[in-house]
């Protein structure tokens, strides 16, 4: 019954969703247009049957999940993988980073009919959910066809846990069409517990976000464009967004009156955003370039323009500043910074990353600032105290390093489900 109810509500609102896509997100992003049969499980022909299927949202999950999908091609080079996203920009991330050894492709709308025919039409042999995209159509589509469903890098909060138990009949559904899930500590566990998941379905593995790792070639550019920067004080703003490029522009006015050879590297967070930010540029009167443009190196700010370069940005940095985090955006991911044993800068807004931060604040690697004049101050002072910027970096770093250790513990799950799956 409930899944029925859930089913018409999705169709009751179709008309509303394909609209917002294709009309309105399509329209300030053309990108969302291409490939929309995909979104109907349309145009499927080109994708391999009996394949490991990885979900990653969006850009976020996709470059947590590339280290992970990596490893399992590496043990598992015989099978087919498709990796299927909901983002324009996540699916362009995944075509970058695994395009030479997946298919790629948008997950359908959790349409009943949609659902069904993607997995029909697929038969994948592992579905495998990266974080907590739950989708109750897929999911027991997934069921019906005897594919078993991995959830890895799950976590649910204090907060998510009260909305599902809002839902109770809705979840307990989902997490009955779950058949393991790997989640970052014991208190996600008890949570997902709570919610009616069988207790011999959850793992304990860690997060894989902080399994990242820095490739030759990203340290390679990364160290060109420092040399380029002649030793500036360089600082970037990852992933911000409206109403926060304003507050990290004001910052850096206030850095220039203090010290006028800073750089930021300001990158927007989605692409739409890139020409707001340069007009943004022009009203204010900075001195700037564009990243996709040559470099001019003597300017006050380098408008980060291109898509999948912000791990190498951060490695030309003395000090990163986390976006989605002065507003009520819930923050992003803050370890590619300490990666580069960049120290960390966030607002007060982490809820998304609220696994990570804990730990990166009690362990001095990230300061938590609540508006925009005390980003400026603490940003002059760290300018100014070359070893406690360091420190901040060092600690940063280590605190990485302490946690990492996710993605052997997820690869070995998936390997076990799979082979019991063989077995079967």
């Amino acid at each position: 019954m409930i899944r029925l109810l859930y089913s018409c509500f999705l169709y009751i609102l179709s008309p509303f969703i394909v609209i917002y896509l294709y009309l309105i997100r399509g329209h300030k992003t053309p990108t969302y247009r291409l490939f929309f049969l995909e979104r109907f499980a349309l145009s499927l022909k080109s994708l391999p049957r009996n394949a490991v299927i990885f979900h990653c949202a969006s850009v976020g999950e996709v470059l947590a999940a590339t280290p992970l999908i990596k490893a399992y091609i590496k043990r598992h080079p015989n099978d087919y993988i498709v990796i299927t996203c909901n983002t324009p920009t996540g699916r362009q991330q995944a075509t970058d980073s695994l395009g030479q050894h997946a298919n790629i492709c948008y997950l359908p709308f959790d349409f009943w009919h949609c659902s069904k025919r993607f997995i029909k039409t697929l038969q994948p042999k592992l579905l495998i959910i990266l974080e907590t995209e739950l989708w109750l159509n897929l999911l027991a589509q997934a069921n019906k066809q005897a594919c078993p469903t991995v959830i890895i890098n799950a976590r649910l909060s204090e907060k998510s846990l009260k909305g599902y138990q809002r839902v109770s009949p809705l979840a307990k559904r989902l997490m009955k069409s779950i058949d393991h899930l790997a989640c970052h500590n014991e208190e996600d566990a008890k949570r997902f517990i709570t919610l009616g998941l069988a207790r011999q379905k959850v793992t304990v593995t860690g997060s894989i976000k902080f399994d990242i790792q820095i490739d030759s070639d990203v340290q390679l550019n990364a160290n060109a464009l420092k040399a380029q920067l002649a030793d500036r004080p360089v600082w970037v703003a990852g992933s911000t967004h409206p109403k926060e490029h304003e507050k990290v522009l004001f910052a850096h006015q206030q850095l220039l009156k203090k010290n006028p050879n800073a750089l930021l590297i300001i990158a927007p967070r989605h692409p739409e955003q890139f020409q707001f930010v340069a007009d943004i540029l022009n009203q204010q009167a900075f001195s700037f370039t564009k990243r996709s443009e040559a470099l001019e190196p003597t300017k006050q700010v380098l408008l980060a323009d291109t898509l999948g370069e912000l791990k190498m940005l951060y490695g030309c940095a003395d000090i990163a500043y986390i976006g989605g985090s002065l507003i009520e955006r819930g923050g992003h991911n803050p370890l590619e910074a300490a990666a580069f044993a960049v120290g960390v800068l966030t607002g007060p807004s982490t809820y998304n990353f609220s696994h990570i931060y804990p730990d990166l604040l009690s362990n001095k690697g990230a300061l938590q600032i609540d508006h925009e004049q005390q980003l400026s101050e603490v940003l002059i002072k760290l300018f100014d105290d070359f070893d406690t910027r360091t420190l901040l970096g060092k600690n940063a770093h280590a605190c990485l390093q302490k946690n990492q250790g996710a993605i052997p513990k997820s690869l070995d799950l998936l390997t076990s489900l799979r082979t019991s799956e063989e077995l079967t």
